[in-house]
């Protein structure tokens, strides 16, 4: 697998469409028994439409497969029938995502964010079942011959945008031996080699210390000057440092690259409170690594006497030189913190985003055409009979009711000019 390959796997961002499935048609049925005068209507009612829910899951760690199926969209409910039969309640479409997924409007606003496993989001409703003529009969009008259609469900653009979930964040110059540590103290296999940018995507490791004691550690891609201005492949991957609980900054204590280690220390820090202030202020122990190599013990000493109020390790990611000790700390600082907190395969309950802002009733001229919008007269449109003689002036009826007939006039509308609510045209008629 090439560089540009193993890159493709990992995507920590994705805008996908979602729709709910459309509401079943009532039906407008009667009942016809051999002997029984006076059947009434028995029309059942449509189901509703399938809801789009996201499932937080510890199964995915990339949103690459939402890359591939932009558009989701639930199933629709059944329709009514005879014999006041209701149609059936479609199933829901559940789709798992990463546990950490923020969810965004188009504007990148956040709806919701998906932070245990089993959190589930509700994305997009389904439509509303239309109602069958069963529902419309009363003592004065007992044959109605109409029935409602059902509505469409809600359908709107997302961003989704996954933030990893670790008790320790790996923070480092490249080539500082990140991906060397991890591999020595988890079960992780992070490439390993000695060029700049070998890790290319977040790595995630755990750390077992024995008597059910474990913590999870991220390594990310290598930090560079002005990564939170876009520069490096560090900036793609500094959000997800946001959450972690604790701070690991990895410093190359022999100068391999020919920097100094505590510019690289301090460059560090201002990387992350440039991206965002908190970073900086978040709990850290230093781990000065590669001490097996000549003049780390030198650049140590000098080191230690700069920064002598942070809590230090010496370590070496090859022979695990001082990494034991290292490991009790950071499990030891994280329950000093209470900031640890083992999360539980439980039901997280149900985030629903909420509804789309609805628009209100209005007229404007479009041309020779009268344009009616509004979310409730749109609405009584499509759920209207318009082939039947009493759904249609039922629908009169609605919409007289509504006010749509009084803004028609304030807008100047005459007999026979042409009016548009949705996809419906017609010819005005006083």
């Amino acid at each position: 697998m090439n560089r540009v390959d193993f890159l493709s796997t990992f995507i920590d961002q994705v805008k996908i469409f979602v729709r709910g499935g459309r509401g079943g048609n009532g039906a407008a049925s009667f009942r016809r028994e051999k002997y029984v005068p006076r059947g009434g209507p028995d029309g059942g009612n449509g189901g509703d439409g399938g809801d789009v829910i996201l499932v937080a899951s510890p199964h995915k760690n990339t949103l690459i497969h939402l890359s591939y199926r932009p558009h989701l969209r639930a199933e629709g409910g059944g329709h009514g029938q005879g014999s006041k039969k209701n149609g059936s309640k479609a199933l829901p479409l559940e789709v798992e995502v990463p546990v950490g997924t923020v969810i965004k409007d188009e504007n990148g606003v956040q709806l919701g964010d998906l932070l245990q496993n089993g959190a589930k989001a509700v994305v997009a409703r389904g439509g509303r079942g239309g109602r069958g003529n069963t529902c419309f009969a009363t003592s004065r009008y007992r044959a109605p011959s109409f029935a409602e259609k059902g509505e469409p469900g809600e359908e709107r653009t997302l961003l989704l945008e996954l933030k990893l979930l670790a008790d320790v964040g790996l923070v480092g110059f490249p080539n500082a031996g990140k991906s060397t540590f991890l591999a020595h103290i988890s079960a992780a296999r992070p490439k390993i080699a000695g060029y700049p940018f070998t890790t290319l995507t977040p790595q995630l490791g755990v750390v077992y210390l024995g008597e059910e004691r474990s913590f999870v550690v991220a390594d990310l891609p290598g930090i560079i000057e002005g990564a939170h201005r876009g520069a490096g492949l560090g900036h793609r991957f500094l959000k997800h440092i946001e959450r972690s609980r604790l701070l690991l900054y990895l410093v190359d204590m022999a100068a391999t690259e020919k920097r100094e280690p505590l510019d690289d220390y301090l460059q560090l820090k201002e990387e992350l409170e440039r991206y965002h202030e908190e970073l900086a202020q978040k709990p850290a122990i230093i781990a000065a690594n590669k001490m097996d190599l000549p003049g780390a013990a030198e650049n140590l000493q000098r080191f230690r006497e700069k920064v002598s109020g942070d809590e230090l390790y010496p370590i070496s990611g090859v022979t695990g030189e001082g990494i034991r000790s290292l490991l009790e700390a950071l499990y030891r600082r994280l329950q000093e913190e209470h900031l640890y907190a083992e999360e539980e395969d439980v039901d997280a309950g149900v985030i629903y985003l909420p509804p789309l802002q609805g628009t209100e009733l209005s007229v404007h001229r479009d041309g020779e055409i009268f344009v009616v919008q509004g979310d409730e007269v749109e609405k009584a449109v499509l759920r209207a009979d318009l082939h039947n003689e009493e759904g249609l002036r039922r629908f009169q009826d609605l919409i007289e009711r509504l006010g749509v007939e009084n803004e028609l006039l304030k807008a100047g509308v005459q007999e026979g000019d042409t009016v548009k609510i949705g996809e419906l045209e017609f010819l005005y008629s006083p």
